[in-house]
């Protein structure tokens, strides 16, 4: 049906255009012959792009959901819960920080071929707004089946009581929104992550909840694992670089002392540096002090150089990993890192 370059569940309008590009630019030497100008050719590709991003199947005719989650944290969220039902992609890599991130075309392309976008919200990833608009696909924009907010349902913590401007830095006026770094909301996440697959693939849900169902059990004894392993550096004082790990910490039982940024997205001044330093010496006890791949390395080595501290790197292996256990081996990471620094 349709001939031997139609894959299965090909929209008969992508086949058209297949066609009519084929006519137009395979006499006389494609996109260079006479016939077809360049810029005409191009025009012509990106209507067949467009046309192959309006299908709900990919192009292989393999009938998984595209879904493309802004950070790497929900990309291996969405993976634990559609397993071979999706395709996930992450706006954000893994060594890029989700506050600044630069929007690209390419990342509205991504975007353009997406049945489902999940977000993390509360204003982390308000970036993506950007995104979605030059993306140009009503199945993924505010309020569609396939826009899934992922902290629907979780506890916010530190939200702010007064009043928020711009000069207190990127102050979060919804509150924290590194929800995802707390493994003990991931059967939210993923419940709310599931609500938002089933409604695009209603015929997929009870594999959504075996799969969910799954990750949690798995989930569990590695909670109970990761409390063990920190049990120890409860005794320990933690200095971030920005105040992102306020629900790892709560959950854990950990203290943070201080953070190096004296406002949120604002380079330190040498006056809060040499404060932070003096707490640091002053706490008598032992200090980490917790880097991303993002954070400004060296200034971290040299604080907790003259502090007497030690430095512990997090959310090294986000991106890196992929698949149902990319979450957990994630954390496992993190786990591991901030309590052998605490020793």
């Amino acid at each position: 049906m349709g001939g031997p370059d139609m894959a299965p569940h090909t929209p008969q309008s992508l086949v058209a255009a297949r066609r009519s590009l084929h006519t137009l630019v395979a006499p006389r030497g494609g996109c260079g012959g006479r016939r077809l100008s360049v810029a005409a050719c191009a025009m012509v590709v990106l209507v067949v792009v467009g046309l192959a991003g309006g299908g709900v199947y990919p192009a292989d005719g393999a009938a998984k959901l595209r879904v493309v989650a802004t950070i790497a944290d929900l990309k291996a969220l969405t993976e634990a819960v559609g397993g071979d039902l999706v395709e996930v992609d992450s706006l954000v890599r893994g060594n890029q920080n989700p506050h600044d991130l630069e929007v690209r075309p390419s990342l509205m392309v991504k975007l353009r071929r997406a049945d489902a976008l999940v977000v993390n919200g509360l204003e982390l990833d308000h970036w993506a707004d950007a995104v979605i608009r030059g993306a140009n696909n009503a199945r993924v924009v505010p309020g569609s089946p396939g826009y899934i907010d992922a902290s629907r349902g979780v506890p916010v913590i530190d939200v702010p009581t007064g009043r928020v401007d711009r000069s207190m830095g990127d102050v979060h006026p919804l509150g924290n929104p590194h929800y995802t770094l707390d493994p003990d909301l991931a059967p939210v996440v993923t419940q709310t992550i599931l609500d938002g697959l089933a409604q695009l693939a209603p015929e997929h849900r009870p594999a959504f909840e075996r799969q969910r169902q799954a990750f949690v059990a798995r989930l569990e004894p590695a909670l109970a694992r990761w409390h063990a392993a920190l049990a120890s550096a409860q005794a320990a004082r933690f200095v971030v670089y920005h105040n992102n790990l306020g629900y790892f910490f709560r959950r854990f039982g950990l203290t943070q002392l201080g953070t190096i940024e004296d406002r949120p997205g604002i380079p330190p001044s040498p006056a809060h540096l040499a404060r932070l330093v003096r707490e640091m010496k002053d706490a008598r006890m032992r200090v980490v002090v917790v880097v991303e791949p993002w954070s400004d390395q060296r200034l971290a080595a040299r604080l907790a150089e003259e502090a007497g501290a030690r430095v512990a790197m997090v959310n090294a292996r986000l991106g890196a990993l992929s698949g149902p256990e990319a979450y957990l081996q994630s954390v496992d990471a993190n786990v591991t890192a901030l309590a052998q620094a605490a020793r």
